[in-house]
């Protein structure tokens, strides 16, 4: 008989297999954790993504309204005159700013006399530059490095009046 198991020989190797167990237990614990902590990393990444297309999403109607705005300067304020002699296309507007929501847009206008036959033509570039971070009062921003949740969108459009 051994000193080291007085008692019956299979009691032995039970004291064995409980050490086995721990460290399964113990292995498996740490497996689900990095496996928690990966789905709550992938988790916190797609609520970031959505929250960054819907800002996309607000940036491109920030610059729409902003086109629209132009547009509507250019084609019907002030009102085409009667008389088709002094039909004379208004000049661009300055560069403009404008507040909306949480966004700045900035908008710039160019104009290019152009004709179609005996038709004269004025061809007005619009451009509109939102943005959430301007520098300064206008968009884009120039200054500062890239940030995470800076947003940007630019549109362009050409109109003929």
């Amino acid at each position: 008989m051994s000193t080291t198991c007085p008692n019956a020989p299979g009691s032995c190797s039970a004291r064995r297999d409980a050490g086995f167990t721990l460290v399964s237990v113990v292995f498996i614990l740490v497996v689900l954790a990095v496996l928690g902590a990966a789905m709550a990393k992938m988790s916190m990444r797609q609520h970031l993504g959505a929250a960054a297309e819907l800002g996309a999403a607000r940036a491109y109607q920030a610059a729409y309204a902003g086109l629209e705005w132009a547009s509507f300067q250019v084609l019907r304020a002030p009102p085409r005159p009667a008389a088709p002699a002094a039909d004379t296309p208004p000049a661009c507007f300055g560069n403009t700013s404008i507040t909306l929501g949480d966004f700045i847009v900035s908008i710039s206008c160019v104009r290019t006399q152009g004709s179609d036959g005996p038709t004269s033509l004025s061809f007005y570039q619009l451009i509109a530059n939102a943005c959430n971070a301007p520098s300064g009062t206008s968009c884009p921003n120039t200054t500062a490095g890239v940030q995470p949740t800076y947003l940007e969108r630019q549109l362009s459009r050409t109109v003929v009046r």
